[in-house]
């Protein structure tokens, strides 16, 4: 049998070590590399997020402001670097910073942390309940204080291999807090009275 005849040579033959020493590193390595590739997608596309926001919630703050226009700009920026990104965009406004998710005034009776049981409040937003929050949907008047919040989800260019959720989406988010201009003077909180139930 020249098989069995040939066996002795075989086994001090290393010819194939170096691709078989080769196919282990350079699975390793390549690995890493696209690994290090999507880390730095993420770092860059959240500074590129961050500065965005920071400039559209400036654009925002203005008397001249164009929330969709400004809104519009982090996408377009965002886009360049996470390409078929989706961006979210909430703006809630305050009379001032010591009022960001603030609750609106109560008596809390009970002690219990939450307007019930017929306990009366005060509605400072005018919606004509009680909100654990005080703050108003939209981007505010003059003056008020801004909680600007955009989340970006985008697909990664590089997923990692043999890692179960490489391709699954990126969720990144960067809050901006900022006061409008005094381009007029400023609304208050209203004080008509509510009782909960």
């Amino acid at each position: 049998m020249p098989f069995t005849r040939n066996l002795p040579n075989l086994i001090h033959d290393e010819r194939g070590a170096t691709v078989m020493e080769f196919g282990l590193v350079a699975t390793v390595f390549i690995t890493m590399l696209i690994g290090m590739m999507d880390l730095g997608q993420t770092a860059y596309t959240q500074a590129i997020l961050n500065g965005a926001a920071q400039e559209a919630a400036r654009a925002s703050s203005l008397e001249s402001n164009d929330t969709v226009a400004s809104d519009a700009k982090i996408l377009e920026a965002v886009r360049k670097v996470a390409p078929g990104a989706t961006v979210d965009t909430s703006r809630v406004s305050y009379f001032d910073f010591d009022d960001i998710e603030r609750a609106e005034k109560w008596n809390d009776e009970d002690s219990d942390g939450i307007c019930n049981n017929d306990e009366n409040y005060v509605d400072e937003n005018g919606n004509g309940q009680w909100d654990a929050d005080i703050g108003v949907t939209g981007n505010g008047g003059a003056g008020d204080v801004v909680l600007y919040t955009v989340s970006v989800s985008y697909k990664p260019l590089f997923p990692i291999p043999f890692y179960d959720n490489s391709s699954a989406e990126r969720e990144l988010s960067s809050v901006i807090v900022k006061k409008n201009q005094p381009f007029s003077a400023q609304d208050g909180y209203g004080d008509s009275a509510g009782v909960c139930a």
